[in-house]
């Protein structure tokens, strides 16, 4: 299939997180298990949890104020509002208009896409749609997360991966040829489906069910399971998005990857990615599910590793199992 290129272009990029620092060895203390081998196996040597008044709410409208205040934009120049987060703020209304309201905007359109720890990515394509079609000008993405609040402590795994905060990014018209999205594709592999899961909430087990449980309102992961599936069909997938990236960068100056854990990161080497060009955050955010991208991409934007005319992967796995990534150049 023909993928023709979208044009559109980086604006801002801004992130708001917790104040509480939180270190591997306070949370292997909660999950009963040493503290060096806790750090040692998640790649995690600290996160952020929300704490006092913070919210994923007052987070995600921080790095949204922050990402209109450096892209010198005001509210109402806003013509979509994109929620991109894999914790939801309440089922209903939409997370989106939480956040229209936290920011005082009113009138345009505001909604979610949410697809777990790939929302951004679907949002960040959705966006490119939205401005290399004409329909809108301006489009302010933003990912936050509270996933600490989920947490099983009785699983080890997940909990030692877990950080919470909120990015945001301005997205607007592209100035030069060539900038904006080059290549996109999302898989899902739902074989998968339980591997990565909250059970109840929804629909399917709520309050009523006469089986439910405390613990199945709680985040639950088969790493393992996660692990050989994505070990099997991520290749090909990256083949599919672009021949030549399951054994190298061809045509990519840097990659942003979701910060899955240390094992998912571990095995970007395996496809010829050099480690001086994979962006990573996990050791000192944690996975932030959906704000890994957007805040991984905040570091290197703000750090000088994503500049104007750089060519971006930005790439992940998400519970489904879904694959997704996105070629754009800044």
């Amino acid at each position: 299939m023909t993928f023709s290129p979208l044009a559109f272009r980086l604006l801002s990029t801004a992130q708001a997180l917790p104040r509480r620092v939180v270190p591997t060895a306070e949370v292997a203390a909660l999950c009963g298990v040493p503290a060096d081998l806790a750090a040692a196996r998640s790649g995690v040597q600290e996160r952020r949890w929300l704490s006092g008044e913070e919210t994923a709410l007052t987070l995600g409208a921080q790095a949204a104020r922050d990402a209109l205040h450096a892209a010198h934009l005001e509210p109402q120049q806003i013509d979509v509002l994109l929620n991109a987060s894999g914790t939801q703020l309440q089922p209903i209304p939409d997370g989106a208009a939480l956040l229209a309201r936290e920011l005082g905007w009113s009138g345009n359109a505001a909604y979610s896409l949410h697809g777990t720890c790939l929302s951004f990515l679907l949002a960040l394509h959705h966006a490119a749609l939205l401005i290399g079609a004409g329909q809108a000008r301006h489009v302010l993405i933003v990912s936050s997360e509270a996933g600490s609040l989920g947490l099983n402590f009785a699983h080890a795994e997940s909990s030692l991966l877990i950080g919470d905060g909120a990015a945001a990014v301005v997205l607007g018209p592209a100035e030069r040829p060539g900038q904006g999205l080059h290549a996109a594709r999302f898989e899902t592999y739902p074989e998968g489906a339980d591997h990565t899961r909250i059970r109840a909430g929804g629909s399917l087990l709520n309050n009523r069910s006469p089986q439910i449980q405390d613990d199945d309102y709680l985040f639950e992961m088969q790493g393992l399971g996660v692990l050989k599936l994505a070990s099997r069909v991520v290749p090909g997938f990256l083949e599919r998005l672009r021949p030549g990236l399951s054994s190298g960068l061809p045509g990519i100056g840097r990659v942003v990857p979701h910060q899955a854990s240390a094992a998912g990161l571990a095995l970007m080497r395996r496809y010829g990615w050099p480690e001086d060009r994979v962006e990573v955050t996990l050791p000192h955010l944690g996975n932030v599910i959906a704000a890994s991208v957007p805040l991984t991409l905040h570091q290197a934007s703000t750090q000088g590793r994503a500049e104007e005319g750089e060519t971006l992967l930005l790439v992940g796995t998400g519970a489904g199992l879904t694959a997704g990534g996105l070629i754009w150049q800044l």
